[in-house]
């Protein structure tokens, strides 16, 4: 049973329901992308600086589809991208194959990913239950703990710069 796993479904089904979920995320994150580029360019900013978003805009849909392409191999940085893409309002076309290349790209790679990590705490589970548990723990516990490292890295930072609600500004 090497490519099923979640009560038997074969490994396609994992694929294309992954593929369907990124493809609805991109395409519904580059249309608010296209709503919020409308009111960017009704507002009085698109008039002070008209050439510089026209210039933008060119820049985008010249050079941005292999951009939205390999924003899928990162983490964090396709929302933006695909939102950029909207809101310098991409030609469609060229967004679509972009997006859809990039998105048979993460639908592979999350779904291999998933695969292999759930064959493998099913096969330490059926092997020692216990020790499957506290892999389990293990890994939530070291998530936990990046996670308050990097917030904790950046605490000070963030202080240092947030305004204080004095108007006058420090005493001497």
């Amino acid at each position: 049973m090497p490519y099923a796993f979640l009560d038997g479904q074969p490994y396609w089904v994992v694929y294309f329901s992954l593929l369907g979920i990124v493809l609805a995320r991109a395409q519904m994150t580059y249309w608010i992308g296209r709503g919020v580029g409308a009111g960017l360019h009704r507002s009085r900013l698109a008039e002070r600086i008209g050439a510089k978003l026209a210039k933008a805009e060119h820049l985008i849909n010249r050079f941005g589809p292999p951009a939205v392409t390999f924003s899928f191999l990162t983490v964090g940085i396709q929302t933006a991208v695909n939102l950029a893409a909207g809101a310098m309002r991409m030609a469609f076309p060229r967004y679509l194959v972009a997006m859809f290349v990039g998105c048979l790209i993460w639908a592979g790679i999350y779904s291999v990913g998933v695969v292999v990590v759930l064959n493998a705490l099913r096969g330490l589970f059926l092997h020692s239950p216990s020790l499957a548990v506290a892999a389990v723990l293990l890994l939530l516990g070291g998530l936990a703990l990046v996670l308050w490292w990097r917030r904790s890295r950046r605490g000070p930072a963030e202080s240092e710069s947030e305004p204080t609600g004095d108007l006058v500004g420090p005493s001497a």
